[in-house]
Order: structure tokens, then C-alpha cells, then sequence
């Protein structure tokens, strides 16, 4: 197997499955990192300053000798900034906020190589048809709103609340493809990497 072009500074599978699909080799773990807000800040320069530090803490700590890729979603509705949900009642309470309205996704992108920053943000807007509370309940016991921005997964279950999508569809998934391809291209790294379709 050929060594790894990429490092990705993230252990989630939806990350990985669409660098994947770019037919990228690379390697990958989650860092911890204080995904604190700080007062005053921007969503844009919040999920921006937590890729790069994703991106910086895995390039500093793990020695690595290729491009490392640090990424950071957030959901945003009336200003308000959803991350993970903590509880069940958390992801029952964005469910019921965020049904029947439009909501933005924000994720940045950083890449560190050769002692290099690159960073990019999707913005994407996204609208929910109404979501029934018992509908939310059931979403919740299904285990798929654990672990996501806003409490929906757009490519799974969660994809039945959205009636429709303007902007980025894989930025909502959590790696916009378009803004991180040309990051990619910028470190060096060819795309399309696919030698099993040339």
C-alpha cells in the first residue's frame, strides 16, 4: 500500500468517507482540543481558529511529513451556535428550534504544510420542514443525533427534516469538497488521486 499523501486531524467517519472518496491515502486521529468560544468572536473565525488548531495541535504533536487537515462544523440559527448536543434534552431542543426554519452551516478548513496555513469556511444554508416532537424522539432514539452539530446527521435519518439545501451539501456533512480540494491542490497534493480510474 502506498504511504499516506494527507493527515486528517479528525476521527469522524463522515470526514473520512469523503476524503475517500476523493481517493486520497491518508492517515487519521482525533485531537482534543478547547473548542471553547471566546467573547467576541465571529462564527466564521470561531470554526476557522478551531480547524487550524485541530490542523496545528496534529502537525506539532504527530510528526508528520505530509499536509495535516483540521476541520470544524457548527449550526447557527437567530445567531445562536449549536454544536454537539450534551443531552438528549439538548438535541430534542435544537430539533424544536430548528424545525420549520432555516438554519446556516458553518465549517472551516485549515491545512498545515511546510510550515504553511491555508484555511477556508463553506457557508451553506439549509431549511427544516416542521419536525413533529414525537418525530424528535424517535430521531433522538435512533442514536444518530449524538455527536452532531445541530443534532441531525444530513446524510443519514436527519436527511427526512430537510426540504431543502442552498449551498455546500458535503460542507453540512462536515468537509465542504470544493473549498478542500483547492487547499489540497495549494499543499501539493494532485486531485483527482484515483489511479484505479485513469
Amino acid at each position: 500500500m502506498s504511504k499516506p499523501v494527507l493527515h486528517l486531524a479528525s476521527s469522524s467517519p463522515r470526514r473520512r468517507e469523503l476524503l475517500s472518496a476523493l481517493g486520497l491515502n491518508f492517515s487519521y486521529e482525533g485531537v482534543a482540543i478547547d473548542e471553547s468560544a471566546v467573547p467576541g468572536e465571529s462564527v466564521s473565525d470561531m470554526v476557522l481558529r478551531l480547524a487550524t488548531t485541530k490542523a496545528r495541535t496534529a502537525f506539532d504533536s504527530g510528526g508528520h511529513q505530509v499536509p495535516v487537515l483540521g476541520a470544524d462544523t457548527v449550526v447557527i440559527l437567530d445567531d445562536r451556535v449549536f454544536g454537539k448536543p450534551g443531552s438528549k434534552e439538548e438535541a430534542l431542543n435544537m430539533l424544536a428550534s430548528l424545525s420549520g426554519r432555516t438554519h446556516r452551516v458553518l465549517t472551516g478548513v485549515a491545512v498545515v504544510a511546510h510550515g504553511e496555513l491555508e484555511t477556508a469556511v463553506s457557508r451553506t444554508e439549509v431549511q427544516f420542514r416542521e419536525i413533529h416532537p414525537d418525530e424528535a424522539e424517535a430521531y433522538w432514539q435512533s442514536g444518530e443525533p449524538a455527536g452532531k452539530a445541530g443534532a441531525y446527521a444530513v446524510q443519514g435519518l436527519g436527511g427526512i427534516f430537510v426540504s431543502s439545501i442552498n449551498g455546500s451539501y458535503t460542507g453540512v456533512v462536515g468537509l465542504p469538497v470544493f473549498e478542500t480540494a483547492n487547499l489540497l491542490r495549494r499543499a501539493g497534493i494532485d486531485l483527482p488521486a484515483r489511479p484505479d480510474h485513469r
